[in-house]
C-alpha cells in the first residue's frame, strides 16, 4: 500500500505492507536510531513522536502515520546534543545503546510537563530500561537538563 507522512519535517511516500511495523518502515527511510530492543513494547528504545507525542514505534503499524507528522531523534538533532551533554556529564550514557529513545521521552517531558517532581519525572521515563547506568546517573541528567530550561524559558518570559 502507498502511504505518505511527514518524517522529520520532510513529506515522504512510501510502500509498505499491511503488517509493517512503525519502526521498520523508519529505519528503512534511514532513520538509525530508532532500535529494536525487546519486540514487547517494554524497553522503550523504539521511541519516536506521532504528531508531537511519544509512542512505541514497535506497536503502532506503519500505516497509522498515513498523513501525520513522525519525528526521530535524527529531526531533533540540536535539542538531543543539548541534552545529550548533560547526559554524558553526569555519566549517564554508558553503553549509549537506549540514549535515543530515553532521549526522544526527555525531550517529550520537558515540553508537555511544566516544573515536573522527581516521581513525575520517573513516571514519564518508566518505560526506558536501560542495563548499564541504574539511572541515577541519567535522572540527575534529567534534573539539570530540565532546571536550565526553565531558567532560560524564564529568562525569555
Amino acid at each position: 500500500m502507498e502511504m505518505s507522512f511527514r518524517l522529520n519535517g520532510k513529506q515522504v511516500q512510501a510502500e509498505v505492507r499491511p503488517d509493517m511495523v512503525l519502526l521498520d518502515l523508519v529505519r528503512e527511510l534511514g532513520c538509525y536510531s530508532v532500535k529494536r530492543g525487546c519486540e514487547t513494547a517494554n524497553c522503550g528504545l523504539c521511541t519516536v513522536w506521532l504528531d508531537g507525542k511519544p509512542v512505541l514505534s514497535c506497536s503502532v503499524l506503519a500505516m497509522r502515520a498515513q498523513g501525520r507528522h513522525v519525528t526521530t531523534l535524527e529531526g531533533l538533532q540540536k535539542e538531543a546534543e543539548e541534552f545529550g551533554m548533560f547526559l554524558a556529564a553526569e555519566g549517564g550514557e554508558q553503553c549509549g545503546f537506549c540514549s535515543p529513545g530515553f532521549i526522544m521521552n526527555v525531550l517529550a517531558m520537558e515540553r508537555e510537563l511544566s516544573d515536573p517532581t522527581e516521581e513525575e519525572i520517573k513516571e514519564y521515563l518508566a518505560g526506558n530500561l536501560c542495563r548499564c547506568s541504574g539511572y541515577m546517573s541519567q535522572l540527575r541528567a534529567v534534573r539539570k537538563y530540565l532546571e536550565v530550561k526553565a531558567q532560560q524559558k524564564g529568562g525569555r518570559e
